[in-house]
């Protein structure tokens, strides 16, 4: 039976029409397009005079010329427009324009499709041509949205592109890649966004309609872990209970915070609305039971009882008793009006491993139901009481039949503690939260997730590594072995296979050749890097190996294990050649020096330790005092060792003498791991705070935060050019960072640095908000910033001392300049004005109004005559200084004004910056992320008909708009 591509001509067979035609032609055509206002490609392309003029502007472009003899010029320019035009034609009325591509009836042909093609660049630059005639022809739209969505799935690079005004629709970009794209006045439609990266997009002015994404709102405790859920009763609240001793009520659709109750002593087990909605109850490890009036967010009864950890609690479906459940190993019924105790269940076992069946009305149990293995931590009935559900410290949930008494299905075990478990409101589904902070779905009548699970990682990983060229990342876990992935499309290349154990450590050899791994089974075993085969295994160790790394010359390598030895190995023959001991703690890391003649090594008992390779003779022993050294590594010039340990800090050390140069301090848990850039100017560390940090060790001052693991981070490694991070942890996930300079948003003061020392020379505290922009006075005494305060403020330079504060603009100050001669200062704001000010006194000399839109960036021209200004709906207005009236286009110095400022405009746009962003996240489960990008009006609206702006911002999108309509 044919699939539904060869409904007409095959695909891939109108693909190959369009090979020999070069990429900068379709760019030429795309142009012209956009240029002449083209709705009707084919129309366009059709008529002779069009032809002429296509022909011209692809004869104009340089390469194209070098390219071809000029006599066989216009011929060949000529087929390959008619060739192009060929092709469209056929895709119009084809099945590919016409259908959804995308849907579970067309896998088999897409995958056939891409087989076909994937290696053809050619026509992977045609489908990005077709996205882009969406944003031309209507006529295209769905063969455009076929198109991206064979992209997606071809792993085809999209990112840092501009697919401006694209309109997409009926189609999945699940896992998408969109970092740093320019998606501005895109729309759209019936579209499943799920997994998409947007890390650093613009999101302007978009139409998102009917969108589908498998995350509706993300809730955070924020300091503490969320240990259970629950809905109100109207499904329009979501009631969380932290760790942090909080109970948050938030609202379903906006994601926004309606209470957060705090008066608990500890930590919160569980929290039930009542029927009606209007009261909710929670119990806490302070073994108290607490009422809430949801209308005036006020406590109004206590409940005391129990004398231990108040497990759960649950409203009767008339609302006038509340069960609750303890460690105490009692059951308590409560009078919701009075808050007295009714009448107290026992008969639990001591060991607290079953639960039993009361009658409400009798206070006799009806049954007890024994089958778990620990404690139980949650119960929950079905709406129609003819199932139970409950789960345990043994990680399981159970389902069982109340009439008869038995298990009808254990649904799971989960690898972390299950804290909370809830039936929906028709019975079908069981949702439940764990210690790792993640919630479940699953079906009850098939015992199935209701989520898609992916092949790929599924257990704890404590190793990443790249190769030396930077293509190949190795990942190593408890899972017992060691996967090998494509940098650029985060695919799997290989699963190397062979260690009976977790692998703890895993290092490529310098020259890439080789790999190695060390593993809890004791063994190192060596692999072939590009064919994956096993070389040999390295037995010698008696306890199981923690640190490996390879000498510079690949020769050696050398292994630390919690034996408490330090084996130096021969790479060729697998011969152990020296073994060197450490007394006291086992051998938590090692390092090479750049040089390779020594060996350096960090313990468990806190001892950093430096070894000459050739003799195996100790340098020096050092009691560092910090606890675990957790990690260790040589700076690229080999006179600094950078260590992690359990002390929660990075700490610097000479590496000739082990005298301590530096604590860097900003971590609040253990510090797992550090990484050298290859310029030895940074140093990036990851902790158990589940923060990745980047230190400049000029200043020892913290350059930025790397956030977005969801647990412990247990690797960080530089790639070797050192513009990317790559990180691993406990959250099962691999990030691939972008590590390049950058400008942060995030810092509420203004620092002055000096250029040559990079030491900080004053701090300028008063702002208190963020600070987008600075600039010097021409004669360098003065410093004005504008901040999201609406504030400007003057400065002296010499002293840091403020000066002055100009108060005027109603909103976010973004760009501040000086006049050429100093004496004015003129600032752009989201309240979409321009202001003057008089340097000297302070006082707003004219306001500019005419913006539509915010202004992003001001500049003056080198006279001091004319300032011009920028604004996100990309226009530049030229305004005259003196009478505050904007110079039309049609006045003859515009366009020459236009070019002196056009450079400094550019320059001073404080959004045009990158950040440290996710760009690339290896894992089982894709996640939405959207950190950093810049969002501006537009509608973003999910298949429930909920606004999902919210979640962009919870996920640290800058919505630009929200300021602008206060």
């Amino acid at each position: 039976m044919q699939g539904p591509f060869e409904d007409k001509e095959a695909l891939a067979d109108i693909f190959t029409q369009i090979k020999d035609v070069d990429e900068q032609i379709f760019g030429v055509i795309l142009e012209i397009f956009r240029k002449s206002k083209v709705q009707d490609c084919i129309g366009y392309l059709s008529h002779t005079e069009n032809h002429r003029h296509l022909e011209q502007s692809i004869y104009q472009q340089q390469e194209y010329l070098k390219q071809v003899e000029e006599e066989q010029k216009k011929h060949d320019v000529r087929n390959k427009i008619n060739q192009i035009k060929n092709v469209l034609k056929k895709l119009k009325d084809h099945v590919f324009n016409n259908k959804d591509f995308s849907t579970e009836e067309n896998y088999e042909s897409t995958l056939n499709l891409i087989k076909r093609t994937k290696d053809e660049g050619q026509t992977i630059k045609f489908l990005k041509f077709l996205v882009h005639l969406t944003a031309i022809d209507d006529q295209f739209i769905q063969c455009g949205s076929n198109s991206l969505y064979l992209l997606v799935e071809m792993k085809a690079d999209l990112t840092k592109k501009n697919f401006e005004n694209i309109k997409i629709k009926n189609t999945q970009l699940i896992g998408a890649n969109f970092v740093r794209c320019n998606l501005n006045g895109s729309h759209f439609e019936n579209v499943d966004i799920s997994g998409m990266n947007l890390n650093g997009a613009q999101l302007f002015y978009c139409k998102w309609k009917n969108i589908k994404i498998n995350e509706q709102n993300f809730f955070d405790c924020q300091e503490g872990s969320v240990k259970s859920i629950c809905f109100s009763p109207d499904s329009s609240t979501i009631a969380l209970c932290c760790k942090d001793k909080s109970i948050r009520l938030q609202d379903i659709k906006t994601g926004k915070e309606k209470f957060k109750f705090d008066n608990h002593s500890d930590c919160v087990f569980s929290a039930c609305f009542s029927p009606d909605g209007k009261t909710l109850a929670s119990c806490s490890k302070d073994n108290s039971i607490l009422l809430w009036d949801l209308k005036v967010g006020q406590q109004v009864l206590k409940f005391d009882g129990h004398n231990d950890w108040v497990y759960s609690i649950c409203f009767s479906p008339d609302g006038t008793t509340l069960a609750s459940c303890s460690k105490d190993k009692s059951i308590i019924l409560w009078d919701v009006k009075t808050g007295q105790e009714k009448f107290q269940l026992n008969g639990h076992r001591n060991d607290g491993q079953v639960y039993s069946l009361w009658d409400v009305k009798t206070g006799q149990q009806k049954a007890k139901l024994d089958y778990h293995s620990d404690y139980v931590r949650s119960v929950c009935f079905s709406p129609d009481s003819t199932t139970l559900a409950s789960c345990t410290k043994d990680k399981s949930i159970r389902v069982w039949d109340v009439k008869t008494r038995r298990e009808k299905s254990q649904l799971f075990r989960h690898r972390k503690n299950i804290s909370s478990v809830s039936f929906s409101s028709d019975a079908i589904l069981i949702s439940y939260s764990c210690e790792d902070k993640s919630i479940h779905m699953w079906d009850v009548q098939t015992g199935q997730q209701q989520f898609k699970k992916f092949d790929g990682l599924n257990n704890d990983i404590y190793c990443v590594c790249f190769s030396p060229d930077g293509r190949i990342l190795a990942s190593s876990g408890r899972d017992n072995s060691i996967w090998l992935w494509d940098v650029i499309t985060g695919q799997q290349k290989m699963k190397l296979e062979g260690h009976r154990d977790c692998i703890r450590t895993v290092s490529f050899s310098p020259n890439g050749d080789e790999i190695a791994s060390g593993s809890n089974d004791n063994l190192i075993i060596l692999w072939d890097s590009k064919t994956g085969q096993l070389i040999r295994k390295l037995e010698g160790h008696n306890g199981i190996v923690l640190s490996i790394c390879f000498s510079p010359s690949s020769s050696i390598l050398a292994s630390g294990s919690r034996d408490n030895s330090i084996c130096l190995w021969n790479t060729q023959t697998g011969q152990q050649q020296s073994q060197l001991y450490c007394n006291g703690g086992y051998v938590q890391s090692l390092c090479f020096s750049p040089d390779g003649t020594t060996l350096a090594s960090g313990s468990s008992d806190g001892f950093l330790c430096v070894w000459t390779v050739k003799t195996g003779k100790e340098i020096f022993k050092k009691d560092c005092q910090i606890g675990i050294i957790f990690s260790i590594q040589f700076s690229p010039d080999g006179t600094t060792l950078g260590s992690g340990s359990e002390d929660n800090s990075v700490h610097l050390w000479n590496s000739k003498t082990g005298e301590h140069k530096l604590k860097l301090l900003g971590h609040s848990s253990y510090v797992r791991t550090v990484s050298f850039s290859s310029d030895g100017t940074t140093l990036a560390s990851g902790s158990d705070d589940y923060s990745i940090r980047l230190w400049n060790l000029k200043t020892g001052q913290e350059k930025s935060k790397l956030d977005g693991h969801q647990d412990c981070v247990l690797s960080v490694c530089f790639s070797h050019d050192g513009k990317k991070l790559a990180s691993s942890g406990i959250d099962v996930s691999i990030r691939i960072w972008d590590v390049q300079e950058k400008f942060t948003l995030d810092s509420l003061q203004d620092c002055l640095w000096d250029v040559k020392t990079g030491q900080q020379k004053a701090k300028l505290d008063g702002h208190t908000g963020i600070v987008y922009s600075v600039c010097f006075s021409p004669d360098g005494n003065k410093l004005a910033s504008g901040s999201n305060d609406k504030s400007i403020r003057l400065w002296d330079f010499k002293t840091g001392q403020q000066k002055a504060k100009l108060d005027g603009h109603s909103d976010t100050v973004v760009s501040v300049c000086f006049s050429p001669d100093g004496n004015t200062l003129a600032s752009g704001s989201i309240d979409k004005s321009i202001r003057l000010w008089d340097v000297k006194t302070g006082q707003q000399k004219l306001k500019l109004d005419g913006h539509s839109g915010y202004v992003n960036s001001v500049c003056f021209s080198p006279d001091g005559n004319t300032l011009a200004s920028g604004n996100y709906d990309k226009s530049i207005r030229l305004w005259d200084v003196k009478t505050g009236q904007e110079i039309q286009s049609s006045d003859n110095r515009y366009k020459e004004i236009l070019e002196n400022c056009k450079d400094s405009f550019l320059q001073n746009n404080p959004f045009t910056f990158t950040t440290n962003i996710t760009i690339l996240r290896i894992s089982q489960t894709p996640l939405f992320q959207v950190y950093r990008a810049l969002v501006l009006r537009g509608e973003f609206i999910n298949q429930q008909g909920f606004d999902l702006r919210p979640l962009l911002k919870q996920k640290g999108s800058c919505i630009l708009e929200s300021s602008m309509q206060k």
